[in-house]
């Protein structure tokens, strides 16, 4: 006859004024019943004091919680139970100065950021629309400003003549001033040291071998979120991914070693629903795995299942989110993850696997740096009888006198972090092994890539 406790149903034998934390917690989630009088074998066990705690209860709400539930008195053959019914607030509801909330079939008091959260959902807006009382204009960046106009122009999501406008101007279009007041996202967005007013806004990188013991070198993005993605990528390519040469005709060809469209979406993704009062968004790169990060849990009624099909998107930071996509950088319909993984399964990859997970959403992203490492021994292998096998760090290194053919052993020590013993003995094993020649003195001279 009853079902079973749940987001919306608790069953309680005996009335407790106590069990006003229920009913507040039902009221700041999405409502539900009490049954009072039934057990949790979901058995009638019945009340005495039915007539009194027909006008008691109805009345220690409003004056408690100050919201109105209807209370209906039920019987089942000579005994009485009471089902409260409790409907969902649109403002916060708190009992004894404590904000309760229903979560499954558990009550839960919310405190420190899940509370912040929880009030300005119920106030209609997010973090990121909130007023900063400390931010002014002197604080925005007029590089920025004329960055994004740019994307956005050449995205045909913005007219020409926006080129024109001011930083205020700019602001004011997006709706990140209220009142002449900066709006979070405004300095997130566009400001010259968001990390001023925000301390966990910069990107953390840390190359790893196989696991989180074992760090060779790490790297802290810091600066404005809308131009992050770009400096990660720099990053990326400059010391921690493997970009190999090869030559169509005369065209020199460098393709990163894992779909470049697709990591940016997942970049792009982690930017834009990261929480900004949590932790700075961390990416982790091993041998064979790039693990990303973002602080945040998935929206109320998301799974992962959910994202990896069809979805409404609903991101965390509206006003992030709507500065990203005027800049041409997303699409506005929840595609991101499906991108993602069309572009890694079309670069003949495994697809990424996502993860709700330590209050926030992991992206794992294969590497293709095996395939990589087969290319480059198959180019060896055109003038050598035996595959030559090259480690990782090896890779690297090879991988950044590509990038720059003067490349100096302290540039190379100081951006892999090893040792100039392990640089001078990496050098020696590749040009052994016929990689790479130097041409002309160790001061002056430069590096010659073999058989490219």
């Amino acid at each position: 006859m009853f079902q079973e406790e749940s987001q919306d149903i608790e069953y309680k034998e005996s009335w407790k004024d106590e069990y006003l934390k229920w009913i507040c917690g039902f009221a700041n989630a999405h409502g539900g019943r009490i049954f009072i009088g039934i057990n949790d074998e979901k058995e009638v066990v019945g009340i005495k004091n039915s007539k009194q705690l027909m006008e008691d209860i109805p009345n220690k709400i409003v004056t408690t919680l100050g919201i109105v539930s209807d209370v209906n008195l039920h019987h089942q053959g000579c005994l009485d139970y009471i089902e409260i019914c409790v409907e969902s607030s649109n403002i916060p509801i708190y009992y004894k100065g404590i904000y309760h909330y229903r979560s499954g079939s558990t009550k839960q008091e919310l405190k420190g950021a899940a509370l912040q959260h929880f009030i300005l959902k119920k106030m209609g807006r997010s973090w990121d629309d909130l007023i900063n009382e400390r931010a002014t204009l002197d604080d925005i960046d007029a590089k920025a400003i004329k960055y994004f106009l740019r994307k956005a122009v050449d995205a045909e999501r913005m007219p020409v003549e926006s080129l024109n406008d001011t930083p205020e101007e700019v602001l004011d279009n997006l709706h990140l001033i209220e009142d002449g007041k900066l709006k979070n996202a405004a300095i997130l967005l566009f400001g010259k040291e968001p990390a001023r007013f925000f301390t966990c806004a910069d990107f953390r990188l840390g190359r790893f071998i196989q696991d989180d013991t074992d760090l060779i070198f790490q790297d802290i993005v810091e600066g404005n979120i809308i131009q992050m993605a770009d400096r990660v990528m720099e990053t990326l390519k400059s010391k921690y991914l493997i970009s190999p040469i090869h030559y169509e005709g005369m065209q020199r060809i460098e393709p990163l070693e894992i779909p470049e469209k697709a990591l940016r979406e997942a970049l792009y993704n982690a930017i834009i629903h990261k929480d900004y009062t949590g932790v700075q968004i961390q990416m982790k790169v091993f041998n064979d795995h790039i693990w990303l990060w973002n602080d945040g849990n998935l929206p109320e009624n998301y799974t992962v299942e959910t994202l990896l099909h069809k979805h409404t998107s609903k991101p965390r930071n509206l006003n992030i989110a709507n500065a990203f996509y005027k800049a041409g950088f997303i699409e506005s319909w929840g595609r991101g993850i499906g991108i993602i993984q069309a572009g890694f399964k079309n670069a003949g990859l495994p697809a990424p696997k996502l993860e709700a997970t330590m209050g926030g959403v992991l992206v794992v992203l294969p590497r293709g740096c095996q395939k990589t490492n087969e290319t480059v021994n198959e180019t060896v292998n055109e003038t050598v009888n035996e595959t030559v096998k090259i480690s990782e760090s090896e890779a690297i290194v090879l991988d950044l006198i590509q990038k720059d053919n003067s490349v100096t052993y302290q540039a190379l020590i100081q951006i892999t972090k090893l040792s100039r013993a392990t640089i001078a003995r990496i050098i020696k094993k590749l040009q052994d092994n016929g990689f790479i020649h130097r041409k002309g003195s160790d001061k002056n001279g430069i590096w010659e890539i073999i058989n490219k």
